[in-house]
């Protein structure tokens, strides 16, 4: 089938583009900046000759979007929230002017829309979208906007004929350079990955290779519509979450950190502390009664497998040292 991929060269573009491409289906990335002959130029908000490859196509999946991995000033949340509505609004363009339209639009969208909670896992039927809760920061409710501006958006596109679906996606888990996960790993190895803020809050995640397989399922699935949750049944708090994680890497020590050493952290890192402190607590309740399977449902065998693949890829490199260090192929946005 033939794919088209808004958005495709950055972190998780790169992963689904290559498990794509080597199960032998005809991928076509929108970019920025093209520098492959499959990449179509595009600058996310006007329709232009990019469209073509639109029309005819199989399926797309718009993960186009500025990185959250960034300090939340008023330009950097202004340009998340222009990005993944103006680029969602012009594929939905594309997609209604197509004399072939594509049968299914899956539109990337966030696990971060649900309410910051430790009482009750959030699946699509009984999850309380957030926004509205006490106690946090009240900018928070900025990502919640934005991730249900993004939804409303492929909701409001008029593509009759297209089936659409918002992936509410927890972080995606790779061994790839630039991911969440070597964030994570190397904060480990070097001692820093103990509980944050106390640790309660809940960390939601899915395996790289089951979000793959997740995305395969819900294109061919052509029952589902509307959300879904893309993010493992294994939720666990943070505590848990960094001490599997130093156990799979060999690391004994993880220094916690109160909330004023996480503001600290966040600003060295040019991040922010709600990707650390928010209780992201979201399960797949429309995958599992499709009878979606994950290969990877628990935390703890799936930082040993992240692990174990990113020691094989710095042999193969010929970087390998047997310690848990960072090296594999960079994602490009």
């Amino acid at each position: 089938m033939k794919v088209v991929l808004p958005g495709g060269t950055g972190q998780v573009g790169s992963i689904l583009d290559r498990a794509l491409t080597a199960a032998g289906h005809e991928v076509v990335i929108l970019a920025r900046r093209p520098t492959r002959e499959r990449e179509v130029e595009w600058d996310g908000r006007t329709l232009g000759r990019w469209a073509e490859a639109v029309d005819g196509s199989d399926a797309v999946v718009n993960l186009a979007g500025r990185s959250v991995s960034c300090r939340y000033t008023p330009a950097n949340l202004a340009a998340m929230m222009d990005s993944r509505v103006d680029s969602v609004r012009v594929v939905g363009q594309a997609i209604a002017a197509a004399e072939r339209p594509p049968r299914v639009w899956l539109q990337m969208s966030t696990a971060t829309i649900y309410s910051h909670r430790f009482d009750a896992p959030n699946d699509e039927e009984h999850g309380i979208v957030g926004g509205t809760e006490p106690g946090v920061p009240g900018y928070w409710e900025f990502s919640v906007r934005i991730a249900r501006n993004w939804e409303r958006e492929q909701e409001l596109a008029a593509t009759p004929h297209t089936r659409k679906v918002a992936l509410r996606a927890a972080m995606v888990m790779s061994p790839d350079r630039g991911g969440v996960f070597d964030v994570l790993l190397t904060m480990a190895r070097l001692g820093l990955g103990g509980p944050v803020a106390g640790g309660r809050q809940y960390v939601s995640w899915i395996h790289d290779t089951d979000f793959v397989r997740a995305v395969e399922f819900l294109i061919e699935r052509e029952d589902i519509s509307g959300p879904v949750n893309l993010a493992a049944p294994g939720p666990l708090p943070q505590r848990e979450f960094n001490r599997a994680l130093r156990r799979a890497c060999g690391m004994p020590v993880g220094l916690p950190a109160t909330r004023w050493m996480a503001e600290i952290g966040a600003f060295a890192l040019r991040s922010d502390t709600e990707l650390l402190l928010k209780s992201r607590r979201v399960v797949p309740g429309r995958l599992r009664a499709a009878g979606f399977t994950f290969a990877h449902e628990q935390w703890p065998e799936t930082a040993a497998d992240l692990v174990r693949r990113r020691r094989t890829r710095q042999t193969v490199a010929g970087t390998g040292t047997g310690t848990c260090t960072a090296a594999a192929d960079p994602g490009r946005r």
